[in-house]
């Protein structure tokens, strides 16, 4: 009889204890996974995505490797790493970020150390090995130089404006510049989002036109130049992107001037172009389902600059817009968390996250349909890659910590008092209050030089 009374007791407790453990699990869950779900779920769907058209795009990095879960196991540790980077950004208060100049800085001078100790990766140096690992710097730049153009803006008070304007402009000019010179489509692209942030910023409109007449005049002169320079001298040494550049606008406009059997034959200049014309071809309205692409195995950047391309092949034109509207929906939630947030600095940081997500997949995915010359730019966080892929997800962990902080402020207006809060948030409450006084101690002093 005891025992029996000793086992029920015992089983009692069982239960209470699983229950304890579901319950502090779920809250764990609640406390680390917070922010839009809006933007959470469109980021579990496209990492799906990624991975079902990685392991069937990388068929040819397979065949080098004989390796057939090698490249798949390599980007799911990316995909991991790279939700630990947005649970750590998304729990880190937006006003931490101002400090992303730092990052800038530091972005910089390996920007200027790449020519000299980087590595070349089909024919561009663009990366750098640190201890092991490779990055790029340029991605660091890009997110750098975004967060601190949305902090100079939240600093305007109408005093300052001409001088911070100075600054912005000047940052986007070196960084911008740097990059060119061997990702000409990263500096536009990282150019046109911090401009397009200036026009949110309520920077005067005279000085973004000033801005817009000079940038066209550079871009006609720019054009102007790859027309006139020789082909000699772009063979080799610090000319040689400038051929590569010179061989895009010459595909991209050339069957214009060809004849039908010629625009129709496959040859070294458009072969890339050609077989992403097939692979949407052969897609159709469905698709041939993941798997069943056979154009993987002919596209060199299949699982990179192409997979727009291959996703069409596979899941066909509903597949194709799905992902599109994925990217719409991620620019549409951020224009909402924006115009919910308080203080101007989430609300740019937040827009310029979305503005340099969305448009980089928009570039990847008009390549892909041949509706602009070749730019090298991968699909945000479906592409195979290292850095860019972390780095994606710090755009998505951005836009989760201005959601968080800059919205949470309207949510707890409502009078509470002291003894009724938890000891979380009044620990919160009171990091919070402490950093804001020091916000409206500290000055942000710029000199004119």
């Amino acid at each position: 009889m005891l025992d029996k009374i000793k086992n029920a007791f015992d089983q009692n407790n069982f239960q209470e204890d699983l229950e304890n453990s579901k319950s502090t699990i779920g809250r764990l869950g609640v406390k680390i996974f917070k922010g839009d779900k809006v933007v959470w779920l469109v980021f579990v769907i496209l990492c799906v995505i990624s991975l079902v058209e990685i392991f069937s795009a990388t068929s040819t990095i397979v065949y080098k490797q004989q390796n057939q879960w090698g490249p798949i196991l390599r980007h799911t540790m990316f995909l991991i790493g790279g939700v630990g980077v947005i649970i750590l950004i998304h729990n880190i208060p937006y006003r931490y970020f101002s400090s992303l100049i730092f990052v800038l800085i530091a972005s910089i001078i390996l920007l200027l150390l790449t020519p000299v100790i980087g590595t070349t990766v089909n024919g561009a140096e663009r990366w750098i090995s640190i201890f092991g690992f490779t990055i790029q710097p340029s991605e660091i730049a890009k997110i750098s130089l975004m967060g601190t153009i949305a902090f100079l803006l939240s600093k305007q008070n109408g005093t300052n404006d001409g001088v911070l304007f100075k600054w912005m402009i000047g940052l986007m000019v070196v960084v911008c510049g740097i990059i060119a010179m061997d990702n000409l489509s990263t500096a536009a692209l990282l150019f046109v989002v911090c401009f397009l942030l200036m026009f949110i910023g309520n920077v005067k409109l005279i000085r973004l036109l000033k801005v817009t007449g000079t940038g066209i005049a550079f871009i006609v002169l720019f054009v102007v130049l790859l027309k006139v320079i020789p082909t000699d001298w772009t063979g080799s040494g610090a000319l040689s992107r400038v051929g590569t550049w010179q061989n895009r606008i010459a595909e991209f406009g050339s069957h214009k001037e060809e004849a039908e059997e010629t625009y129709y034959t496959i040859t070294d200049e458009n072969y890339q172009v050609a077989h992403a014309k097939i692979a949407i071809a052969n897609g159709g309205i469905i698709g041939r389902f993941p798997g069943n692409s056979t154009e993987r195995d002919f596209l060199p950047q299949a699982y990179s600059d192409f997979i727009y391309a291959i996703i069409i092949e596979e899941m066909g034109i509903a597949g194709g817009i799905f992902v599109l509207l994925l990217y719409i929906i991620i620019l549409i939630r951020a224009g909402m968390i924006a115009r919910k947030t308080q203080k101007l600095f989430p609300k740019y940081l937040v827009l310029g996250s979305a503005l340099m997500l969305s448009m980089q997949a928009f570039i990847n995915m008009a390549v892909a349909v041949n509706l602009i010359p070749v730019t090298g730019q991968p699909l945000p966080l479906i592409s195979r890659g290292g850095t860019s892929l972390l780095i994606t997800c710090a755009y998505f962990g951005l836009i989760l910590s201005a959601d968080r902080f800059g919205i949470g402020k309207k949510k707890e207006e409502a009078p509470m008092d002291e003894t009724d809060r938890p000891d979380e948030e009044k620990d919160e409450g009171t990091a919070v209050e402490t950093i804001d006084k020091l916000e409206e101690k500290v000055e942000f002093k710029i000199i004119q030089v």
